[in-house]
């Protein structure tokens, strides 16, 4: 049986922070979102007879192979533990294929361990709920492989599309923004996307904001970033169609000055140019994706500039945007 799940990655808009356990244990945590059309695809081959014909049980290609006889024996985290969880132990050929590259802030290890289970679940012959394979990435990405990751990037993978994700103690719940075809439209082609050339582990970037976020020294920030994810909401349900842009980019400006109170190691001085020089050619507002110290700039411009700020970012690439309404999903199965 061969089986290809293909899972969006995201962008993050208004709330990130507030997703971390150790803030929505204690307080609500909300963010607004998108799943963008770039992909992690994973296809999986079952090989009934694998053993017989290789020296090897499982076989893992992504960045490099690995051939193994047994799932605890697998370097890649994600593939090991989802793999343990299921109880996947043998016959088993995976390969990892993507848009983009990783550790670039678009949550692409989260969107993997979503279609990975996902298509570990086509295998046996079962659906389960959007809800359930977010839940499960979230529970292997924090539980088992012990990762600093929010709980924000599972859901967007899972549901697909525009949305808000709200986050409490008891629950984790994801719900569409409510807006007309028009303003998404609009939205849709203000938002001008760059990589600026820098990876980076987001674990390794969140580490510090979450030992802040324990000492509740954060909370002031998060609080107010928390409030701005239902004041974008409302500019989306409200504002006149010529006026979304404007709004949602200085709301995006407010949000991004927030986000850099949160740690050190949020920008630097390289990401503080670019976005300087993108705002006096026209950009409103913007933001780092995903923890921070790399990855893509989102920027809100207005269709008129959007010319003078891809020649003054010449120097970056640009990726073009457009949202996603699909989540997780299997696009190939076959006996």
């Amino acid at each position: 049986m061969i089986i290809i799940s293909r899972t969006p990655v995201r962008i993050s808009f208004f709330g990130g922070g507030t997703d971390y356990p150790d803030y929505f244990s204690r307080k609500k945590g909300a963010v607004l979102g998108t799943a963008i059309k770039k992909f992690i695809y994973i296809s999986i081959n079952q090989m009934l007879q694998m053993g017989s014909f290789f020296d090897h049980k499982i076989r893992v290609g992504y960045s490099k192979t690995e051939l193994v006889q047994d799932a605890s024996e697998i370097a890649h985290p994600s593939v090991r533990e989802c793999l343990k969880y299921h109880n996947f132990n043998s016959n088993l050929d995976i390969h990892i294929f993507s848009d983009l590259p990783a550790k670039t802030g678009l949550g692409s290890s989260s969107s993997f361990t979503v279609g990975f289970l996902n298509a570990l679940y086509a295998v046996r012959g079962k659906r389960t709920s959007r809800q359930k394979l977010a839940e499960e990435a979230c529970f292997i990405e924090q539980k088992k492989i012990k990762e600093h990751v929010g709980s924000q990037d599972q859901f967007h993978a899972a549901y697909g599309g525009l949305n808000i994700i709200e986050f409490t103690q008891d629950e984790i719940k994801a719900r569409p923004v409510l807006v007309s075809k028009e303003k998404k439209n609009i939205f849709q082609n203000s938002i001008m996307v760059f990589y600026t050339g820098l990876t980076r582990f987001a674990s390794e970037i969140a580490k510090e904001q979450i030992d802040k976020t324990k000492t509740l020294s954060n909370d002031f920030y998060l609080a107010k970033m928390y409030d701005m994810v239902f004041e974008a909401e409302k500019i989306f349900a409200t504002c006149k169609a010529e006026e979304l842009i404007q709004q949602i980019g200085s709301l995006l400006h407010e949000s991004w000055l927030l986000k850099k109170k949160l740690s050190p190691k949020i920008t630097t001085s390289l990401i503080d140019k670019y976005y300087e020089i993108a705002i006096e050619a026209g950009a409103i507002g913007g933001k780092l994706c995903g923890a921070g110290s790399g990855g893509f700039l989102a920027l809100a411009v207005p269709p008129e500039y959007q010319l003078k700020v891809r020649n003054a970012l010449k120097d970056l690439l640009e990726v073009p945007f457009q949202i996603e309404s699909d989540g997780s999903t299997i696009i190939y199965m076959k006996d």
